[in-house]
């Protein structure tokens, strides 16, 4: 069973969720590329998600982004059930198209947590030898530069979506600066020389171990339905929260803890017939499910 999210609003995370069986269902494409930035910029524009870095990797997806409304779950059901319909109609499938389990979403307690987090997710495809550069990867990819000018429309694609249904014809894809790093120009600066260095690293690693970087051709002809030959270590850790600051990190574990501890107690006197429980701030499922009234911040 997974432990319950606290879902605040106002928070940044790190984002990700993988295929079922690590399969490549999300490998670059037309279809994929222009599917993928539809219903993620349209969703966003329906529950108030600012974007600030993602990157569609083949098996796949990362995406750092703020919550101010504290609708995340919503965002990730609406995106993920979307994507899964409409990528397995185009695929000729019917089984799960994401990993079991729930997406993960690393809260960032700091500013330099957010920027570290953005580098990684945009060095991605560089750390998985695939590409020499992020910027050479063919599937979606958002570059520094892109942060802060103006939103983009993208136009509903033809496939899965019933031209009179209710989505819209077109959606706003927009990158924004999470606050506390500066002015836009700052942050593109700063993200674009750590993801250089991070490239770098990645391509001295590669060579070190007698390897090459794949190439975005190779990528292209993938198949959908392959997967990586090497195994998935399993039994890690999940974590919940990620700072390079240890006394943020251990202050955010703390708090989530505390989170717990209080939803337990009121879980179990919820489920003893104690109806008016308070449940801690930050309660989602049972707020949403079952009208629980929950505690107010400060």
């Amino acid at each position: 069973m997974t432990a319950p999210r606290q879902i605040l609003p106002a928070v940044t995370y790190l984002i990700t969720r993988r295929c079922f069986d690590r399969m490549y269902l999300l490998r670059p494409s037309e279809l994929v590329n222009e599917l993928f930035e539809y219903v993620l910029g349209a969703k966003a524009e329906k529950y108030g998600i600012l974007l600030h870095a993602w990157c569609v990797l083949s098996n796949h997806w990362h995406c750092v982004l703020t919550d101010p409304e504290g609708r995340l779950p919503e965002f990730q059901r609406d995106l993920g059930s979307t994507i899964a319909r409409a990528l397995n109609a185009a695929h000729g499938r019917w089984e799960s198209f994401w990993a079991p389990g729930s997406y993960s979403a690393v809260a960032l307690p700091t500013p330099e947590d957010v920027l570290d987090k953005m580098a990684y997710v945009l060095a991605n495809p560089v750390a998985a030898g695939l590409v020499r550069r992020g910027s050479e990867w063919p599937g979606l990819w958002s570059a520094p530069a892109t942060i802060g000018a103006s939103a983009r429309t993208v136009k509903r694609p033809d496939h899965y979506f019933r031209k009179d249904g209710p989505t819209p014809a077109t959606a706003s894809l927009k990158l924004t600066c999470p606050p506390g790093l500066g002015t836009v120009e700052e942050l593109r600066e700063r993200l674009a020389a750590e993801l250089a260095r991070r490239e770098d690293q990645a391509a001295r690693d590669l060579a070190e171990e007698g390897r090459s970087f794949m190439g975005a051709q190779k990528v292209l002809a993938q198949n959908p339905f392959s997967r990586p030959a090497s195994r998935e270590p399993h039994g890690g850790l999940k974590p919940r929260v990620a700072s390079r600051d240890r006394w943020k990190r251990l202050e955010a574990i703390g708090r989530l803890k505390r989170f717990l501890a209080e939803y337990r107690a009121a879980w179990c006197a919820f489920k003893v017939g104690a109806r008016e429980t308070r449940f801690p701030e930050g309660t989602y499922w049972m707020r949403v499910n079952c009208g629980v009234a929950c505690c107010e911040s400060g």
